[in-house]
């Protein structure tokens, strides 16, 4: 076994990019980009701070992160569970990246800037859902972005129904809380998370 600890030891195995793959980056939206971003109805955001790294999935219909122009991206944060762990991490460190995908699309597009967090009220309501505005607003300055070719995807199998596993294989979120809380009552938590989900999704 052999620990590479030298970026000359990466080049010895996997060569250098080809002109393709250092062109595509650039630091600002065109238009092939802004149109995978504005379908997408899903991104990971990816923060580091104090506490260390942390992703988290944002999700909405597509268009959901707005384009403002060639450098700047804003997006909207909805309530959750309140650990903030990607927003605290901005508050310390303004360095973000950001995956979008598009189902059946095999790219992605993969962005890295510096995020501030937005409160204004006028801002929130625009990005409101189900009649609730944003809890804040990301404002992302776009430093350099590219799209990333289909290989993970096609290899994933990700948007290829056939390939779903059974839901039933594995654990439900109740089971998964009663293994850290044994008073937890997994059943009637699973039971009662549709009608939760309808309530507080927004």
């Amino acid at each position: 076994m052999k620990k590479i600890t030298k970026l000359s030891e990466l080049t010895e195995i996997y060569g250098l990019p080809g002109d393709t793959s250092l062109n595509k980056e650039i630091d600002y939206i065109n238009e092939h980009y802004r149109q995978f971003i504005e379908a997408s109805p899903f991104c990971i955001l990816a923060t580091y701070g104090a506490n260390g790294i942390d992703c988290s999935p944002r999700g909405d219909p597509a268009g959901f992160v707005r384009v403002v122009d060639e450098k700047h991206l804003l997006l909207p944060d909805r309530r959750g569970n309140n650990r903030l762990d990607s927003l605290k991490n901005i508050v310390e460190n303004p360095q973000v990246g950001l995956i979008f995908l598009v189902p059946n699309a095999g790219e992605a597009i993969r962005v890295a800037g510096q995020a501030e967090i937005i409160i204004d009220a006028e801002l929130n309501a625009s990005f409101a859902m189900n009649g609730k505005p944003a809890s804040s607003v990301l404002s992302i300055r776009v430093d350099k972005i590219y799209f990333q070719c289909q290989k993970a995807i096609a290899r994933s199998k990700l948007w290829q129904p056939e390939t779903f596993p059974d839901r039933s294989h594995l654990p439900t979120a109740g089971q998964m809380i009663k293994a850290f809380d044994e008073t937890h009552n997994d059943e009637a938590y699973d039971k009662a998370y549709p009608a939760r989900m309808k309530d507080t999704i927004y």
